[in-house]
């Protein structure tokens, strides 16, 4: 299949190829070159992805070639000898390359590129954004040219990607969305309740048969569970969260389980209100 590319009505840019698919907005005068760069970049990463896929993943420390594999792997790296791949943050770091080709060129205000929930951002000195963060209830973040925040992930059992834990789902931004993704991914598996009877596990390759997490147990549903059962798990989240944060490799997380949330970092997360 060929890559696809649409216009929205709205003026943003579309681009799907296989399980790539991309939402990218640009502002500036430069955008319509920085669109045409982004187009140019894209016809050609999922091949390159391709070639380097079972190196890929693989959990020992791979020795890979493309630009977007070399992101994959330095955002999971700091996470070994814990299980992860370079998989984990595949969808951030093919948004943090196609950010890359659109600002390879002047005049860009703002961009951002959306590939399913993982976002890359870009803003210009002075220019601001808002970040909105899937939950119960939906958070905002505003983001600045000048907070280090560069890309923002999500991850839990509910979403597409399989998960070793129980969160519904974990929001991380970072200074670019591929450690957002491989963080977002190592906080969503440590919220869990091992051996809880109302959690229901199968091996990753059951349902998916080519996945990087081979036979390890993932989950599939979570019943009921008491409040105090639900504060266990998410301290067990939040502890990683803050240890992350201690370290520089995220700004903040949102996690959320069974209908609560928890906040933590140095970002400003504010409730979505309507008029």
């Amino acid at each position: 299949m060929r890559p696809q590319v649409a216009w929205l009505p709205d003026g943003r840019l579309h681009l799907h190829h296989g399980p790539i698919d991309l939402i990218i907005a640009i502002s500036g005068t430069g955008r319509h070159d920085g669109y045409a760069r982004a187009h140019a970049r894209f016809d050609t990463i999922l091949d390159e992805l391709v070639t380097e896929l079972a190196m890929l993943r693989s959990p020992v420390g791979p020795q890979v070639t493309g630009p977007t594999a070399r992101r994959m792997v330095a955002a999971t790296a700091p996470y070994r000898p814990t299980f992860i791949t370079p998989m984990a943050a595949v969808a951030g770091a093919v948004a943090d390359e196609i950010l890359s080709a659109i600002l390879d060129g002047p005049n860009i205000d703002k961009a951002h590129v959306n590939n399913g929930g993982d976002v890359a951002f870009h803003l210009a000195p002075g220019q601001t954004a808002t970040a909105a963060v899937a939950g119960d209830p939906v958070m905002q973040v505003p983001l600045t040219a000048d907070d280090g925040i560069g890309g923002m992930a999500t991850s839990g059992w509910r979403g597409r990607s399989l998960s070793l834990g129980i969160a519904d789902g974990v929001t991380a931004l970072a200074p670019t969305a591929a450690a957002a993704d491989a963080a977002a991914t190592m906080i969503a598996n440590a919220v869990d309740l091992p051996d809880h009877p109302a959690i229901t596990r199968a091996p990753a390759n059951a349902h998916a048969p080519d996945s990087d997490l081979g036979n390890r147990p993932v989950t599939i549903a979570v019943g009921p569970l008491t409040p105090a059962e639900i504060a266990q798990a998410l301290d067990a989240g939040e502890t990683l969260a803050r240890d992350l944060i201690t370290k520089n490799r995220i700004l903040g997380a949102a996690l959320t389980l069974a209908g609560e949330m928890r906040t933590t970092g140095h970002v400003p997360f504010k409730e979505l209100t309507h008029a």
